[in-house]
C-alpha cells in the first residue's frame, strides 16, 4: 500500500479525532492550527455530550430517540441519514471519551453522570463539570501527541490557512498556508485535505465564538468552488454575558441542573432581585412552555427572552437588555461540582458571585448550523454507509468537511451537547472514508505536479504582496470595516429578520466589500503581521455574509432559528369545538404547503463575476421520520396535533 499524507485543517475535535483515526489506520498528518492545538474554540465548550445511556433506556429513551430529538428540533431540516449514524455512534463515543481519560463527573455509585438539555425529555448529556469540551479536547491532544511521537503527525501551529490546491482535474490536492510568524507561505501536498476550522461567528461583531472564529477557511474553500449549505441558519444561544470585547457563554447546563430564566413582572423593579417575592417574579418560559419549563429549544427561549425584552419592555436593566438566570436556590457544593466553570467566569467577567445573586443574560451569536456543503451514502438500514469515499466529501473531490462547518447534522436548530457529539462522531467516522478515496486515486500527494503548486503558492505570494503593497492612497480601516460589518448582521440577520432589511443589508454589505478590498494596512512589515492576517480573513467574511442575508432573504417562512414574523403560522383562537377544528384543518394545509416550498437545503456557489452567491435547493432526506408540526408551546397545539396525526395514519393507510 502506497504511503498517505492527508491536510488536517484546524485542531478542535473534529480535527483531533480525524488526525487520531488516521494515523491508526496508518496515514500521515499535517495538523494546521491557527492557535496552539489546546486553545482550540472547543476548549470553550462547557454543558457537555449526548447519548443515549443505560439510565436513560429505563425510563423507554433508545437511540432511535434521539435521533427524533434531534430532527424535531432542527425543524426537519437535517439530512436525517447521517443524524441516525450519528446518534447511533453516540453511546460508543461517550465509552471512548472515557476509557482515553476523559474526567467525567460521576453518580455516588460511579456511574456516569447526566443532566437534561434543550429539546429532550431525557438526561441524555456527559459533563465534566462545566468544561467538558477542554476535558475532550485534551484528551484527543494526548493521543495526537502519541502519534506525532511516533512520526504519523507533523503538527503546525500558528499557521493560517489560505486556500484548497486544486490540478487540472478539479481535484483538491493539497492546501496552501501561511505561517503567522514568519509570514512564510507554502504548499502542502496531500492525497486529501480535512477542513475542521469550525463556525463563522466574527461575522456578526460579537459573538460567543472566538475571536479566530472568522469563517475565513470555509470562505476560502466557498470561493475556490466548494458550494456552501443553509448558511442562513445561525443559532443565537439564549444566555450570555453581554460583554464590549466579546459575549460569553453562560452553558445550557446552568438551566440543566435547574436554573431558572425570570423577570420581575414590574417592568425595572428598582429591588435587589432576591428581595422580590415569588409572585411578582414571571418564570416566563414554565409559565409558557410547562412540559419544558427552562429547557425548550434554543431558538424558542432566545425569541422568548428576545420578546420579553424588547416587546414586553421587562428587561431587569433599564439601561441594557437582559433578564436573570437564577441558580441562587442550588446549595453551593451542587454549583461548584457541576458548574464551577462558568460560575468562575461569570464572577471573574462581572464581579457578581451567581451563587448569591442571579445573573443577568442575554442572547448572543453562538453557532453556524450551516456550513460547507458535504456528501453521503446512505446505508441500508437508513445510516451512513462505512468506508464510503463520498461521506463528507464536498463537491470538491478529495477536500472534505467534517465539525461545525459542514452543515448536515444540526438542521435549523441545533440541540445543546450535540455539536461535541457531531465533531467527534464525524472526525472519528470518516476516516476510513478518506484512506478508501486516497488508495482509489491513482497519483497521490507525492507527486502532484510542480506547475500546480507553483501556481496555488504564487496567487497567495501575490495577493499578500498587493495588501501589503497597495491602496497606499486609501484611508479605509479594516477594523472599522468589521465593526460596521458586525453591525449590520447583527441588527438584520438574527433573532428577527424582516425581508426589507435583509434587502436593504445586501446592498450595504456590497458596499461594505468594495471598501474592504481597499483596505490600507498600517503594518507592512514582514514578520508576524496580524494587520495583514486579519484583512485577509475580513475581506474572506463578506461571501458567507451575503450568503447568509441572501439565504434569509430567500426563504420566506419561520423554521429553527431563521424567525420572520410576518411569515409566523398562528394560534388557534376559536372556542368553538367545529371552528377550531376548521383552524387546525387550515393550518395543517399551511403547513403542508410551506414544507413543499422550503423544506429544502439552501445550497450557495460563489460567483466571482458577480460577487454574490448562486442559491438553489436541494431536498432533505426525510426517509426515516415523516416531518411534523414543531409546535413547542403554541396555542391549540393540541387540536393541530390530532389532525396532524390523523393525516398521517390516513396516509399509511393508501
Amino acid at each position: 500500500m502506497p504511503e498517505h499524507r492527508v491536510v488536517v485543517i484546524g485542531g478542535g475535535l473534529a480535527g483531533l479525532a480525524a488526525t487520531m483515526k488516521l494515523t491508526e489506520l496508518g496515514v500521515k498528518v499535517d495538523l494546521l492550527s491557527l492557535t496552539p492545538v489546546k486553545r482550540s474554540h472547543s476548549v470553550c465548550a462547557q454543558g457537555g455530550i449526548n447519548s443515549c445511556n443505560d439510565a436513560t433506556r429505563q425510563l423507554g429513551d433508545d437511540e432511535w430517540k434521539h435521533l427524533d430529538d434531534t430532527v424535531y428540533g432542527g425543524d426537519f431540516l437535517n439530512h436525517q441519514p447521517p443524524v441516525k449514524e450519528m446518534a447511533y455512534w453516540a453511546p460508543k463515543v461517550i465509552d471512548l471519551m472515557d476509557r482515553l481519560g476523559v474526567p467525567f463527573n460521576r453518580t455516588g455509585e460511579g456511574f456516569i453522570d447526566r443532566r437534561r438539555f434543550g429539546g429532550t425529555l431525557y438526561k441524555r448529556t456527559a459533563f465534566a463539570g462545566a468544561t467538558t469540551g477542554q476535558q475532550l479536547l485534551y484528551a484527543l491532544d494526548e493521543q495526537v501527541r502519541r502519534a506525532e511521537n511516533d512520526g504519523m503527525v507533523k503538527k503546525y501551529e500558528f499557521w493560517d490557512f489560505l486556500a484548497p490546491i486544486k490540478d487540472d482535474d478539479g481535484r483538491c490536492r493539497g492546501a496552501v498556508a501561511q505561517d503567522m510568524v514568519s509570514m512564510e507561505i507554502r504548499a502542502f501536498p496531500a492525497d486529501a485535505v480535512v477542513v475542521a476550522t469550525g463556525g463563522c461567528g466574527l461575522v456578526y461583531g460579537r459573538s460567543t465564538m472566538s475571536v479566530f472564529c472568522t469563517g475565513s477557511a470555509a470562505s476560502r474553500c466557498f470561493q475556490a468552488g466548494a458550494k456552501y449549505a443553509n448558511g442562513e441558519f445561525i443559532q443565537v444561544h439564549p444566555t450570555a454575558i453581554p460583554g464590549s470585547d466579546k459575549l460569553r457563554l453562560m452553558s445550557e447546563s446552568a438551566r440543566g441542573e435547574g436554573g431558572r430564566v425570570w423577570v420581575p413582572r414590574k417592568p425595572q423593579d428598582p429591588r435587589e432581585p432576591k428581595q422580590i417575592p415569588e409572585n411578582e417574579r414571571y418564570y416566563f418560559l414554565e409559565e409558557r412552555y410547562p412540559e419544558y419549563g427552562n429547557l425548550v429549544p434554543r431558538d424558542i427561549a432566545t425569541r422568548e427572552i428576545f420578546d420579553i425584552c424588547v416587546n414586553d419592555g421587562l428587561s431587569v436593566d433599564p439601561d441594557k437588555m437582559c433578564v436573570y438566570l437564577d441558580l441562587t436556590h442550588i446549595e453551593r457544593s451542587e454549583l461548584d461540582r457541576k458548574l464551577g466553570g462558568i460560575l468562575e467566569i461569570y464572577e471573574k467577567f462581572q464581579g457578581v458571585d451567581p451563587r448569591d445573586e442571579p445573573m443577568r443574560i442575554f442572547p448572543a451569536v453562538h453557532y453556524s448550523m450551516g456550513g460547507l456543503w458535504a456528501d453521503y451514502v446512505k446505508s441500508d438500514n437508513g445510516g451512513l454507509e462505512p468506508g464510503a469515499p463520498q461521506n463528507h466529501m464536498t463537491n470538491i473531490p478529495g477536500l472534505y468537511a467534517i465539525g461545525e462547518c459542514d452543515y448536515h447534522y444540526h438542521g435549523a436548530n441545533r440541540l445543546g451537547a450535540n455539536s461535541l457529539l457531531s465533531c467527534i462522531f464525524t472526525g472519528l467516522f470518516t476516516g476510513p472514508s478518506i484512506l478508501n478515496y486516497a488508495n482509489s486515486q491513482t497519483s497521490g500527494g507525492n507527486d502532484v505536479p510542480a506547475a500546480v503548486i507553483d501556481a496555488a503558492v504564487d496567487a497567495q505570494k501575490k495577493r499578500h504582496q498587493d495588501l501589503l503593497n497597495g491602496n497606499a492612497g486609501s484611508d479605509e480601516n479594516p477594523y472599522l470595516i468589521h465593526q460596521e460589518l458586525g453591525d449590520l448582521m447583527t441588527r438584520v440577520a438574527t433573532v428577527v429578520r424582516r425581508n426589507d432589511q435583509l434587502a436593504d443589508a445586501l446592498e450595504k454589505i456590497q458596499e461594505l466589500h468594495e471598501r474592504a478590498m481597499r483596505v490600507n494596512l498600517s503594518d507592512t512589515g514582514s514578520w508576524t503581521n496580524q494587520n495583514v492576517i486579519f484583512a485577509k480573513s475580513l475581506q474572506d467574511m463578506f461571501p458567507l455574509a451575503k450568503t447568509i442575508l441572501k439565504g434569509a432573504l430567500q426563504r420566506d417562512e419561520c423554521r429553527g432559528a431563521h424567525f420572520k414574523p410576518d411569515f409566523q403560522k398562528p394560534s388557534l383562537t376559536s372556542d368553538d369545538p367545529v371552528e377550531r377544528r376548521q383552524q387546525a384543518e387550515a393550518w395543517c394545509d399551511a403547513f403542508e404547503e410551506n414544507n413543499r416550498k422550503y423544506l429544502k437545503s439552501t445550497v450557495a456557489s460563489w460567483n466571482d463575476n458577480t460577487k454574490m452567491p448562486d442559491i438553489v435547493y436541494e431536498d432533505v432526506d426525510t426517509s426515516l421520520i415523516p416531518p411534523r408540526p414543531r409546535l413547542y408551546g403554541l396555542v391549540g397545539a393540541e387540536e393541530i396535533e390530532k389532525v396532524w396525526n390523523e393525516r398521517a395514519k390516513a396516509a399509511v393507510a393508501q
